[in-house]
Parts: structure tokens; C-alpha cells; sequence
């Protein structure tokens, strides 16, 4: 990894059993894995190091290494934790309804969700685009990031069908990768200050509305009552 390193490779001793609990008994993987999305979202990738994370999680070093193996598997499984946590609070609740119309409505909110500004989302944001910088110096990163936006965008394409039944996979697939890297785009600018999060859910919403314009079928020209579709004007 490019950038600042932990000196220290996994050490030799001081396994599992060398650890204190964190308060409250959580899973000590996840634990560990929030630590250092909260690392992230304070310093970037680059400052990352394992002891921080470890002491944010109040474990040993030995036990984050025994989880991860080391800080390029600690960045992997933090972007898995990262998209984890974005699918519980951008999923408006049960699976939605499958007519068009209340389809949209759910991947409209669902967007929205994106720029909820709650501590939780912005540091969940915060961490992913720090991800995604990193991911230009760190080749390794680079393929995991690429698979996990190729899954958010089968996802989201995914999200589309029902809204537009009709549309041919291909065109859901390219609005869906359109609507994602304009959601990163957003995302940056509304985690910079240069966007309110209101605005940024709302142009959301716009580029999802002519979206799905682009992916319905041209409605058939109306013919007067009266006349049939194969008369001329002249007859």
C-alpha cells in the first residue's frame, strides 16, 4: 500500500486469548471492522494503521491480524462492513411492491437515503470515498473496489426492472452505472460542504426521473377519434 504503514508485521505472540472484550460483548471481528471504518473516516486510508484500530476496538494488534492477516485484508473487509451497512440504511424496509410506479417511489427513497446526514451515514460515506482514493495508488484495492461497485451496480439495475419492465438489460445496466457514479460525485461534494444533503437527494431524484424516461418505450402517436391509424389527413 502506498502511504503511511503500520512498522510492525503480525506479531509472534499474544493470539486470540490476549484480548479485552469490548464493552457491552459485540462480535470482536465487527468490532474491529467499525474501528477502522471510524480510522477512515478521521484520517483517511493513508494514516491507517493496525495498532489505532486495535486500540479504537480495545483489542490486541495479534487479534486484528489473526481476523485479517494484515492491513491490505483489513481494508478489504472494511469495504465489505462499509457496503453492509449502506444496505441497512438505504433499504426502506420489506421488499417492495412490484408496480411500476410504487417501484420508483421505493428506489427514489432508497437514493435519498444516501445523503441522510446522521454521524452513521457520513461516516459511512466518508469511509468509502477514502477507499475509493486509495484504490488509485493500490492495485490490489483497486480490483476489490471495482467488484464490489460492479455488485452495487447489477444491484441497482436490478432495482430498475421492476420499474420499467419492458427495458432491455442492457440500457438498465448502463443507467445503473450512470446513476452511481453520479451518486459518488454527489456524495463528495455534499461530504466537502460544497452541497446540502437536501439538494443532493434532490438531484438524485432528477437524474433517477429521466432516467427512467430514456429507459420507457416512445408512446404510439394518438390517433383522433374518428379516424383510423392508416388515414391521411387528406381522406
Amino acid at each position: 500500500m502506498r502511504g503511511a504503514r503500520d512498522e510492525e508485521g503480525p506479531p509472534d505472540a499474544g493470539g486470540p486469548q490476549d484480548v479485552r472484550r469490548p464493552p457491552g460483548g459485540p462480535d470482536r471481528r465487527t468490532a474491529i471492522l467499525g474501528a477502522a471504518a471510524r480510522a477512515m473516516a478521521r484520517r483517511g486510508v493513508r494514516g491507517l494503521r493496525v495498532a489505532e484500530v486495535a486500540a479504537e476496538a480495545r483489542v490486541s494488534t495479534a487479534l486484528v491480524y489473526y481476523h485479517f492477516g494484515d492491513r491490505t485484508g483489513l481494508l478489504r473487509h472494511t469495504l465489505g462492513h462499509l457496503g453492509d451497512r449502506a444496505e441497512r440504511y438505504t433499504r426502506p424496509g420489506a421488499p417492495g411492491p412490484r408496480r411500476p410506479e410504487e417501484a420508483l417511489r421505493e428506489l427514489e427513497e432508497r437514493l435519498a437515503r444516501e445523503f441522510q446526514d446522521t454521524p452513521e451515514v457520513r461516516e459511512n460515506s466518508t469511509a468509502w470515498g477514502e477507499l475509493r482514493a486509495e484504490a488509485v495508488f493500490d492495485p490490489e484495492l483497486r480490483g476489490e473496489l471495482a467488484r464490489a461497485g460492479g455488485d452495487w451496480v447489477r444491484e441497482l439495475a436490478d432495482l430498475l426492472r421492476p420499474v420499467v419492465p419492458a427495458a432491455p438489460e442492457r440500457s438498465l445496466a448502463g443507467a445503473a452505472e450512470r446513476l452511481t457514479v453520479l451518486l459518488e460525485g454527489l456524495s463528495t461534494r455534499w461530504l466537502a460542504g460544497l452541497l446540502p444533503a437536501g439538494h443532493a437527494a434532490e438531484l438524485m431524484r432528477g437524474a433517477l426521473a429521466a432516467e427512467v424516461r430514456a429507459l420507457r418505450p416512445p408512446e404510439a402517436p394518438r390517433v383522433p377519434e374518428g379516424r383510423t391509424a392508416v388515414d391521411s389527413p387528406a381522406s
